[in-house]
């Protein structure tokens, strides 16, 4: 009897250490890792890299206002949710992010300001829908890039005025944010 239970226990313990492997959905799109030394603190960001054709095909899409609509929340990448750690608290758009890790989305906007979304619920995959774990939203600013990004490009700088910036381009637009790393 003990065998059987043994055996039953090895084979439990092997069907949930597969399931998140089971579980992992295939991924369509590059992954990257970027990270950045801003005023001592290292602010390192994970995301999926879309391009702007379709996979699979030479189609382009429209990204704003098509695949990624307006007035809704967007997982800002493609895949699992995009990662943001950051070794020490920083304050952007005027909000207090402590040190730690999250997970960013936005709220792109045709008209108005477009948002990032700071949330304190990491993981998942595809478009947040519980927003009650947002630790805050911060306006990004919008501008038009002098020449169009083909796949979705996050980058992390230092701002000429001091503290960083978070940059998001794709297609033909940039939306941006400065942060700064609190003393």
């Amino acid at each position: 009897m003990n065998k059987h239970l043994s055996l039953l226990a090895v084979a439990a313990v092997a069907l949930l250490s597969a399931w998140p492997a089971m579980a992992q959905r295939q991924r369509l799109s590059p992954h990257e890792t970027i990270s950045a030394v801003i005023d001592g603190n290292r602010v390192t960001i994970t995301y999926g890299r879309p391009y702007t054709t379709k996979p699979g095909t030479t189609e382009a899409r429209k990204i704003w206002g098509g695949l990624v609509p307006y007035g809704k929340p967007w997982r800002l990448g493609a895949d699992e949710a995009t990662t943001l750690i950051t070794q020490k608290a920083i304050e952007m758009g005027g909000q207090a992010i402590p040190a730690g890790a999250y997970t960013l989305y936005m709220l792109p906007e045709e008209n108005g300001a477009s948002q990032l979304a700071i949330s304190k619920r990491l993981g998942g995959w595809g478009i947040p829908v519980d927003t009650s774990h947002d630790l805050a939203r911060v306006d990004l600013k919008k501008e038009a890039l002098d020449k169009p990004v083909d796949q979705f490009t996050v980058a992390v700088a230092k701002n000429p005025s001091g503290g960083g910036v978070l940059k998001l381009m794709w297609e033909n637009t940039e939306f941006s944010v400065p942060f700064t790393v609190k003393k």
